[in-house]
């Protein structure tokens, strides 16, 4: 059994993987953005251990966020999956990008950390830090999980592109099966097949 921590698993993408992995037999910590959300998500996911509550657009919340999850105890495993889109540049920055490098500099140090980046990414531009796209924070992602697979060669950090899924966020239309969205996130949180074994890699699909 592994101790799990998820961003943004309120709903979509996160709160499916945080299902998954409940009915593996796993400990799963959820996060939510406001106690009402983070109510709502104990509804839908009643074997989660417990829910944590920080708005992640607020540095100050997210700080606060990673003592939280400190005075929980280690985490096996940290899925950084909260996102936004269609908002403010700030936001952008602080929940795309600055939320997840916080946390991860300021919580105890897990096993593996698993970070939710995009095909979008491609067309990122790795120094538009005061004014970055959606597309500047996935890439972003997947350079902190580079770097840290070179900075702490004991921890499996990876990246991850659920695809366009059909999400709150991917909207109806998406084209891609909603849950080959979560179960590469799964898979690299808890498979001990050497294929998952890795860091610094960014992964679509599994692949």
């Amino acid at each position: 059994m592994a101790r799990i921590f998820i961003t943004g698993s309120a709903d979509g993408l996160g709160q499916l993987a945080a299902q998954e992995l409940i009915r593996d037999g796993h400990e799963v910590t959820i996060h939510a953005r406001s106690k009402e959300r983070g109510e709502q998500a104990l509804k839908s996911l009643p074997g989660a251990k417990g829910v944590l509550i920080a708005d992640l657009s607020d540095i100050a919340q997210t700080k606060s966020l990673a003592e939280q999850a400190n005075e929980a105890g280690a985490f096996d495993v940290v899925i950084h999956n909260a996102g936004v889109y269609q908002t403010t540049t700030e936001n952008l920055l602080n929940v795309n990008t600055l939320a997840p490098y916080i946390l991860t500099a300021r919580m105890n140090r897990p096993k593996r950390l698993i970070y939710l980046s995009s095909g979008m990414h491609l067309s990122g531009e790795p120094g538009n830090i005061n004014q970055p796209s959606y597309a500047d924070t996935k890439l972003h992602m997947v350079m902190l999980a580079k770097a840290l697979a070179r900075k702490w060669p004991e921890v499996y950090a990876n990246a991850v592109d659920p695809g366009w899924v059909p999400t709150k966020m991917g909207g109806t239309g998406a084209p891609d099966d909603l849950e080959q969205g979560y179960q590469t996130q799964v898979w690299l949180a808890t498979s001990d097949e050497p294929a998952a074994k890795v860091s610094g890699q960014y992964f679509h699909h599994q692949k």
